[in-house]
């Protein structure tokens, strides 16, 4: 074996196992979104993110694939559908010439995972309300969405060659998501009694313990979805350069922890724990796009304007009406555009060099030539992506309907989209369970009816708790 196919196999293993990382993160979602939601939505919520990524997974090899780094023109890939086993195992070649360091079918993993990764974040803001439906038909037109902006900004299109950097997606992946999100949350309009008496009423999640081990898993995965974005062991003359992407990234988000905590406790008067959580996504958000181009110190310094925007950005979305129940508007849309901009201001020129992508930023060369740069593809990302999401599923609105049925968003989607609960003891007697004895009765019609314990008259929930003591 040579010494360049010894680099090939060096580089399909490293980002096989960044794409099996950055996979993970769809139980980083299932987590953090079941956990920031009510319990009688949390089997449906971590449900979705299997159901999504195998929607998606066949979408882009069928067509998403090729539209994104199929050989085509400056706008969109034009070959490469369905591929074939040969055009699977070719390396440089026609009709995925993009990948020059691993094969196409590690080329075509690789960017999969990724966006499943953009279409689990839409649904964050379109959570506990949607019909299940949607996931099937949006999913699959996101995920071609998703495929012609890819082209635009990696796959060589026409953002590609302006020089704009985005080295993971912080346009790419999470802007779009955020604005799809967006999209979907003002088309289906808040939960039932959020926006009540003309004020935002706190509809708290029923777990943060799950919260913050989706936070931790996503923080994990992202070690895949930065560093895996070098697409090889050897980046320019720099052997490993994927290790300096890994620190920048951690940098990043610790510091977005801790400025998503002080934030927190300043404007709430408490650190709240879910605003800490959204510091850190907010900050690996904001450095995707920054993480192989910036110094350290820059790194920090986007991580801690990350978690300001995390809590405002959040508080920001509520006051003007729009019910986004996981943050994903503020987190990956607006902390996403706060990374993209901060990366062409501090870009390092070499960095750049390395990575033969754009210029030095405003900081090392006084210019703000790249500042526009990346302006132009935010505005081209952003119109493109916002029209093509909000003419797809206000269509689908018109049509079908997207929204479920008062009555069904009042019992739960578990129940009634699944006719199963995340948490059946809560709903139905089991046996030695919570729900046997003398609430036993008050739940015994949950198919017809479900309701929590906790949502029982005063004397029978106390009746409740004691004979569950007792027992």
């Amino acid at each position: 074996m040579s010494n360049a196919q010894l680099l090939i196999a060096a580089n399909t293993i490293w980002v096989v196992v960044a794409a099996v990382l950055v996979m993970f993160m769809q139980a980083g979602f299932a987590f953090l979104e079941a956990g920031l939601t009510r319990m009688k939505n949390a089997g449906h919520i971590a449900g979705k993110n299997v159901l999504i990524f195998a929607v998606c997974s066949l979408v882009y090899w069928a067509v998403g694939f090729g539209i994104a780094f199929g050989d085509g023109n400056r706008f969109v890939g034009t070959s490469g559908f369905a591929p074939s086993v040969d055009s699977l195992l070719a390396i440089g070649k026609a009709p995925y010439s993009f990948f020059t360091t691993v094969p196409a079918a590690a080329g075509y993993l690789f960017e999969v995972v990724f966006a499943g990764v953009s279409l689990a974040i839409v649904w964050g803001a379109m959570a506990e309300r949607a019909k299940l439906w949607v996931y099937f038909v949006f999913g699959a037109a996101f995920t071609l969405i998703y495929s012609v902006t890819s082209h635009w900004v990696w796959g060589g299109g026409w953002l590609f060659g302006l020089g704009m950097q985005d080295f993971a997606g912080s346009t790419v992946v999470h802007y779009q998501g955020a604005l799809a999100a967006l999209a979907g949350a003002l088309l289906l309009g808040p939960r039932i009694g959020k926006f009540e008496g003309g004020r935002g009423n706190a509809i708290p999640g029923h777990n943060i313990p799950y919260a913050v081990l989706g936070t931790i898993i996503l923080w994990f995965g992202w070690f895949g979805f930065n560093p895996g974005s070098t697409l090889g062991v050897v980046t320019g003359d720099h052997v490993g350069f994927f290790a300096y992407v890994a620190l920048t990234t951690n940098l990043a988000a610790a510091a977005g922890a801790v400025s998503g905590a002080l934030t927190a406790w300043l404007v709430l008067r408490k650190p709240d724990i879910s605003m800490m959580l959204n510091g850190v996504l907010a900050a690996l958000v904001a450095v995707t796009a920054a993480s192989g181009f910036v110094a350290p110190w820059a790194a920090v310094v986007i991580g801690l304007v990350s978690g300001v925007i995390a809590v405002v950005g959040v508080l920001w979305v509520e006051r003007i009406g729009i019910d986004d129940p996981i943050g994903a508007v503020a987190v990956h849309g607006i902390s996403g555009v706060w990374g993209t901009i901060a990366t062409g201001l501090f870009a390092v020129p070499a960095l750049a060099a390395t990575l033969k992508t754009g210029q030095g930023g405003f900081v090392y060369t006084g210019s703000l030539h790249q500042v526009w740069v990346q302006l132009l593809g935010l505005a081209a990302v952003g119109t493109f992506t916002f029209s093509a999401s909000f003419g797809c599923l206000w269509t689908m609105k018109r049509l079908w309907g997207i929204r479920v049925e008062e009555k069904t968003e009042t019992a739960g989607l578990d129940v009634s989209e699944h006719g199963m609960w995340g948490y059946p003891e809560f709903y139905i007697p089991v046996p030695g369970g919570y729900g046997t004895g003398a609430h036993g009765h008050l739940l015994s019609r949950a198919h017809r009816h479900p309701v929590l314990v906790e949502e029982a008259e005063p004397d029978s929930r106390e009746a409740a708790r004691a004979e569950a003591t007792a027992a």
